[in-house]
């Protein structure tokens, strides 16, 4: 069902603004034992790189680990050649975080959940 909506669309988008040629971005943390327990997801489309997915182990955190991947999906976009990063973050999560990273606001969506925001942040190369 979702294939035959994402058909048309895709390709009256490649008509208007080319292949976007979507590329996956994966950094894992790994635990000692080999164990998957976090990351950072995202891909690259249009010359932009848009960070999905960022989590820290709570046990991990305040160490700098997740400026660390951060300024890896950095190194990532600007190798291939990225204008920019964007990402989007809830009111209860690390807006402050990506800020102090350099990314600034470029929108606000209120009451997503109830009660709370949904902010979108970019950060040009």
């Amino acid at each position: 069902m979702r294939e035959a909506v994402l058909a048309p669309l895709r390709a009256f988008n490649i008509a208007q603004a080319g292949d976007p040629r979507i590329r996956p971005v994966a950094i894992v943390i790994t635990a000692p034992d080999g164990t998957s327990e976090g990351g950072l997801w995202g891909r690259i489309g249009y010359d932009w790189l848009f960070i999905e997915l960022l989590a820290v182990p709570e046990a991990a955190r305040g160490q700098g680990l997740g400026r660390r991947m951060m300024d890896q999906a950095e190194a990532i976009a600007r190798d291939a050649g990225c204008t920019g990063i964007w990402l989007d973050t809830y009111e209860f999560q690390a807006r402050g975080f990506y800020e102090k990273l350099g990314y600034v606001l470029f929108g606000t969506l209120d009451d997503y959940p109830a009660g709370q925001k949904r902010f979108f942040l970019q950060k040009r190369l």
